[in-house]
């Protein structure tokens, strides 16, 4: 469960029988999101490599879901505001467990690719990324600000 205020997660159903499965990483009728996404993109990440941290400062809300391969992902809030100011969530998804994830773009937030192969994260971003001026913040992933060891095993 997660610590951080405004995170969701949602268990998504895998339907599988003998020909593959099917999941559903969206759906307008889900009560417990108030997704509004603007685009929809997926990232292709090899093992091991992280892609952290950033966040958004203009009110976009990341939706992260992975099909293929497993990612850990990490979310830190230093809101001044939060209830949970000071708090670290981690989740690993992809194929052995699919969840959507609903991460407050003003938290810190970031990924690594863990297991043997490349992992596909896909993302329903609430606001369209502006080429010109990005809505973006980074921090590089070793970064002294937040108290996330990437190299650390994850906690399931």
């Amino acid at each position: 469960m997660p610590n951080i205020h405004d995170i969701q997660l949602r268990d998504l159903q895998v339907n599988a029988d003998e020909r593959g499965h099917l999941v559903e990483v969206f759906r307008e009728d889900w009560d417990e999101y108030d997704i509004t996404p603007a685009m929809s993109y997926y990232s292709m990440t090899y093992p091991g490599i992280i892609r952290a941290w950033h966040r958004h400062l203009e009110g976009q809300v990341d939706h992260f879901v992975c099909p293929q391969g497993r990612i850990k992902v990490g979310v830190y809030d230093d809101r001044d505001d939060s209830p949970t100011q000071g708090e670290l969530d981690t989740f690993v998804i992809g194929e052995h467990n699919q969840q959507l994830i609903r991460i407050p773009g003003d938290c810190w937030h970031g990924f690594k690719a863990i297991g043997d192969e490349p992992s596909l994260l896909i993302n329903y971003p609430t606001e369209l990324y502006d080429y010109e001026e990005p809505d973006e913040v980074r921090l590089p992933y070793d970064t002294d600000e937040i108290p996330l060891d990437w190299e650390e095993p994850p906690h399931e």
